[in-house]
């Protein structure tokens, strides 16, 4: 079944989780703010035996179907609960037949950016992100939203957009989505630079007032031209001598979104995704999102 078209707007897996059902709640919102599309995808992985399923087999397919349609009827109820309809162009869906990650990753070349739950059924409660979320946060199309939780409360209690800085150019482009974020929502941006720790910087006999001297020139010169063109969006600027993804955690706990690049200072273009991207996206309660490249 679908009823989508070429232009996505903001997709959004959905299973039936609980998660699912939080970044489908985060996406409705977040379309709200764009004016744009939601779609909702639903992959029905291919069942693989080395033998005849027989009757069996197509009673499974038949309860994996009616599981499809009741999974994407559930969340276009959800999304209505969450916005007003008129609020958004149009509600679309679409059942795909492909492994789950493949499926989303395929869909996600013509979306605005893609919404996915960090776990989704049949996740164990030790398991920090499922299979799905972090395929796609390896190979997706442009940007990645992992929800753990939609936490209205951050947004109707204005807490700041979180942005991680680091100088590299994927750095560059989530800089760009975070102020946009920032300007729709009318909040706050925080702008952290953190690198490495201490105790590199005592060893390699490094002044530790001289690295922050560098990373403050760092965020003036990453965020000077973004501020001109958003100077609706008041911007905080921190520097931290700290492990990067420990500090964003931090952080990420007074921010109602995190905003990352696919990887950092150490990346190169061939790379899937950076660590501290990765960690930060495993561990925060907060939305993570995470800036690949087209």
């Amino acid at each position: 079944m679908s009823d989508s078209t070429e232009n996505y707007g903001i997709l959004v897996g959905v299973d039936g989780s609980a998660e699912s059902d939080a970044a489908v709640r985060w996406a409705a919102r977040e379309a709200a703010l764009y004016g744009a599309p939601v779609t909702l995808v639903h992959v029905i992985q291919p069942i693989l035996v080395s033998w005849p399923i027989g009757q069996y087999g197509a009673t499974v397919i038949d309860w994996q179907d009616e599981n499809a349609q009741t999974v994407i009827e559930q969340a276009r109820k959800t999304v209505r609960a969450c916005v007003e309809e008129s609020r958004l162009p149009s509600i679309r869906a679409e059942i795909r037949k492909d492994v789950a990650a493949g499926g989303l990753i395929e869909a996600s070349k013509t979306a605005q950016m893609l919404v996915v739950g960090r776990r989704g059924v049949g996740a164990l409660d030790h398991v920090v992100m499922g299979s799905v979320s972090t395929g796609v946060l390896h190979h997706a199309r442009g940007p990645v939203v992992v929800v753990h939780t939609d936490d209205e409360w951050s947004r109707e209690n204005g807490l700041p957009v979180l942005l991680g800085v680091d100088g590299s150019p994927a750095s560059e482009e989530a800089t760009a989505r975070a102020f946009d974020e920032a300007s729709r929502r009318g909040v706050d941006l925080v702008a952290l630079h953190a690198w490495s720790d201490a105790g590199v910087v005592a060893a390699l006999g490094m002044d530790e007032r001289e690295v922050e001297g560098e990373g403050q020139e760092l965020l003036a010169e990453r965020l000077a031209g973004w501020q001109e063109r958003y100077p609706d969006v008041e911007v905080h600027r921190r520097i931290a001598c700290d492990w990067p993804a420990h500090r964003l955690l931090e952080e990420a706990r007074r921010a109602q979104l995190v905003v990352l690049g696919s990887h950092g200072r150490g990346g190169f273009t061939g790379m899937l995704l950076g660590s501290v991207s990765s960690r930060v996206a495993q561990s925060a309660a907060t939305p993570v999102m995470v800036v690949r490249p087209r």
